[in-house]
């Protein structure tokens, strides 16, 4: 891991870049320091041709507690915009992570609370620890879900689920999250850190661009029409069709072996 951060650690090994929220004292809260080092190790991840799947997780015994309020303590009558927050930095990120052209594996280690449960929601694959818990925890500061919250929340468990998460900021244990299918995969404390070298491994020796596709394609569709899908598919199709990738898939189903990916 690089010690070029002063809130995360990030390294990149074996095609995977690893990225670890790391202020653990205050449970890995943002702040502008975090959202700025997060800002620039994504711009590693998308200028490197190594990388072929990127891990989010958290150090310490949470993973995100969302916005550190600590540091954006209010004098008596102040007012402040959080739309500007929204705008420069919580936004972006989401956005940045849903266009990533491979997987996105968030591996939630303990508590995921705000805008860090929806943080994990926003990536392509999201695995937890048992012992961890998501919790919406905006109305309990007369706010909405950010981060994207509203827009993912409705669409992985339905909007009764969703308004009920939003409205009374109930924890979640990871379980209840993997039972609803909020998350892919709840795993014991004991299995978690091998569970999620196991999973990135596998994404990390896949056919990227077939999985950069597949994302792009399944994210489109909660907007087109079926003809409009049917069409993506085509295109898409048309153009895996001619990947290096393919033809090697193609190869080992025949020749009776392990098929062996370049991401191209």
């Amino acid at each position: 891991m690089s010690n070029d951060y002063e809130t995360i650690l990030f390294g990149i090994d074996d095609s995977v870049a690893r990225l670890t929220l790391n202020r653990p004292d205050k449970l890995n809260s943002f702040n502008v320091p975090m959202h700025l080092d997060i800002q620039q190790a994504l711009g590693e991840v998308e200028r490197s041709e190594a990388v072929r799947v990127l891990l989010i997780t958290g150090s310490g015994r949470g993973f995100c507690a969302g916005q550190d309020l600590s540091d954006r303590a209010l004098a008596p009558g102040e007012a402040i915009d959080l739309g500007a927050s929204i705008e420069a930095y919580y936004a972006p990120l989401v956005r940045r992570l849903r266009s990533l052209s491979l997987p996105v594996v968030c591996a939630v280690n303990g508590v995921a609370a705000g805008a860090g449960a929806n943080l994990a929601f926003a990536c392509d694959i999201v695995i937890a620890a048992k012992s961890a818990s998501f919790i919406e925890s905006f109305c309990k500061l007369g706010l909405i879900p950010d981060t994207g919250g509203t827009y993912f929340l409705p669409r992985l468990i339905g909007s009764a689920r969703a308004v009920g998460m939003a409205m009374l900021g109930h924890k979640i244990s990871a379980e209840q999250a993997a039972a609803w299918g909020l998350i892919w995969q709840c795993v014991d404390d004991a299995d978690f850190s091998a569970a999620v070298d196991k999973l990135v491994a596998q994404l990390a020796s896949a056919p990227t661009r077939g999985l950069a596709r597949i994302k792009q394609a399944i994210y489109s569709s909660g907007e087109n029409a079926l003809d409009r899908q049917l069409d993506l598919e085509r295109d898409l199709m048309r153009e895996l069709g001619r990947s290096q990738d393919f033809r090697e898939g193609v190869a080992a189903f025949l020749e009776k072996r392990a098929p062996r990916f370049t991401g191209k």
